[in-house]
């Protein structure tokens, strides 16, 4: 099974900001963009008029006007992006470098305070794949930059990362990734 996973718009203030779950706007404009390339997509490849969300209005509104031109809106909160628990929402620039320091230095299990580890991350990111794995129709959905990148360590049998420096680059604001489903398999 295909996941056809584009990641959000680009949030309105976000610059600077440890975004996770926090809960930031975007310009109408640029969910309108998306929205419509979404729709393009689906009506070229001739794939159901079915669109997965997380609760985050980010990837929901894109969600909510795709609802409108009558797709079937799905939403499931294993879609939404690492909790960063206190340092939500923060600037990077006030959170210290020693506590920065801890997480790059135990990155993989690092908890944050009310938030999760990167390993509960792929934990759910794996149990929200496996579930869709066995769909009959191709996926398409909007994501997280966090998330995108987990799933395709997932389906590409990656562990997941010990050190920061082994964590990619996030997909770009609005681009596409697609991902085969068949074999999904956590390397811990």
């Amino acid at each position: 099974m295909k996941l056809y996973i584009w990641r959000h718009p680009k949030p309105v203030a976000a610059k600077g900001i440890c975004l996770g779950q926090t809960d930031m706007t975007v310009d109408r404009r640029k969910l309108k963009r998306l929205a419509n390339q979404i729709e393009r997509f689906a009506c070229v490849h001739k794939l159901p008029k079915v669109i997965w969300v997380s609760p985050l209005q980010r990837s929901l509104k894109v969600g909510e006007i795709l609802a409108q031109r009558g797709f079937q809106l799905n939403m499931a909160g294993e879609l939404s992006e690492l909790n960063f628990g206190a340092w939500d929402g923060q600037a990077w620039q006030h959170i210290t470098k020693q506590e920065i320091d801890e997480w790059c230095d135990h990155f993989t299990d690092f908890n944050f305070e009310t938030g999760e580890s990167l390993t509960q991350l792929f934990t759910r990111v794996e149990h929200w794949l496996k579930t869709r794995a066995h769909d009959d129709e191709p996926i398409l959905a909007v994501g997280h930059g966090g998330w995108i990148n987990a799933a395709k360590m997932l389906v590409n049998h990656q562990p997941i990362p010990q050190l920061a420096s082994d964590w990619h680059s996030a997909a770009a604001y609005g681009e596409l990734s697609t991902l085969e489903l068949m074999t999904i398999t956590a390397n811990k």
